[in-house]
């Protein structure tokens, strides 16, 4: 019987809409390309979920690689992309109905430590009992160390619970470590037909 339901946080209850976070910048169009590839397809962005870098030392990291003239716009993508912050559609009324039918929830998700700081003005936050950020554990999805220390930490059973994700990877190394998992394609009635078809809505 599932008893905890744990979610992911980027593309699940949040947008993280990298082209919409340069373009709200009012970036020229030229500087799009460059801005993705070495903002949020770079290693400092990987190193930042890792935890082993801090966000002023990626942004002077990246800006060594881009014009002085992006270096502004380097540090808000940064630093800045969480405002505001973009629910998905019809997630926090999800959470909040499975937490008012007694599951426990948690979330697990690769994010930098800045997020202690943005969590509490995501929609829904309230409800999470507890959470594993990836930087402060020093191990990311999809590794299965990561999921063996969201069961420690959260006290539960991998037969009991059961993991809500965009990606497919991080799902099916979920399912290797014991748990259930949905792939979320952004489709909040979709999801609510799966959680029926297991049962729990």
């Amino acid at each position: 019987m599932i008893r905890n339901i744990l979610f992911d946080m980027g593309e699940v209850l949040i947008r993280f809409d990298r082209k919409y976070f340069i373009d709200r910048l009012g970036v020229d169009p030229g500087d799009r390309e460059l801005l993705m590839r070495e903002v949020f397809l770079a290693l400092e962005w990987a190193q930042l979920d890792w935890g082993s870098i801090t966000d002023e030392e990626a942004v002077a990291s990246i800006c060594r690689r881009v014009p002085e003239r992006l270096h502004e716009v380097v540090r808000k993508l940064v630093t800045l992309w969480d405002r505001p912050i973009l629910p998905v559609e019809g997630m926090e009324e999800l959470v909040r109905e499975l937490k008012g039918r007694g599951f426990r929830i948690f979330l697990l998700s690769n994010a930098s430590v800045r997020q202690h700081d943005y969590w509490p003005r995501v929609p829904g936050a309230d409800c999470f009992e507890d959470t594993l950020i990836s930087a402060d554990v020093k191990c990311v999805k999809p590794l299965p160390e990561i999921y063996a220390m969201a069961f420690r930490k959260f006290g539960i059973l991998p037969e009991e619970s059961l993991f809500i994700d965009d990606s497919a990877v991080n799902i099916e190394e979920a399912r290797q470590s014991g748990m259930q998992g949905i792939v979320f394609h952004g489709d909040t009635a979709e999801l609510r037909r799966k959680l029926c078809e297991l049962s729990v809505l």
